[in-house]
């Protein structure tokens, strides 16, 4: 997994931890968007990467849905843990 080349925005506060969560479970973004698109969120590899790097808003369907395919509750991705 290649490391980010721009530093994080400030327009969400779960892009990180889901970034983290994703590398720490070795899932490609590719391969992320797949099973979010299985679970019925459609959403394109720029607007994905948007989210990740906090330079968008994320909507609650996005976050319920990315939490479900993480297997980690939504309250965790908005801690500080």
């Amino acid at each position: 997994m290649k490391n980010r080349e721009k530093g994080y925005g400030n327009v969400n506060i779960v892009g990180a931890k889901i970034e983290r969560l994703r590398k720490e479970r070795k899932i490609s973004q590719k391969d992320f968007i797949a099973k979010l698109q299985l679970e019925g969120l459609d959403i394109d590899p720029t607007s994905y990467s948007k989210l990740e790097g906090q330079i968008r808003i994320a909507t609650d369907k996005e976050v319920y849905t990315i939490a479900k395919v993480l297997n980690v509750s939504t309250d965790y991705l908005f801690s500080d843990k």
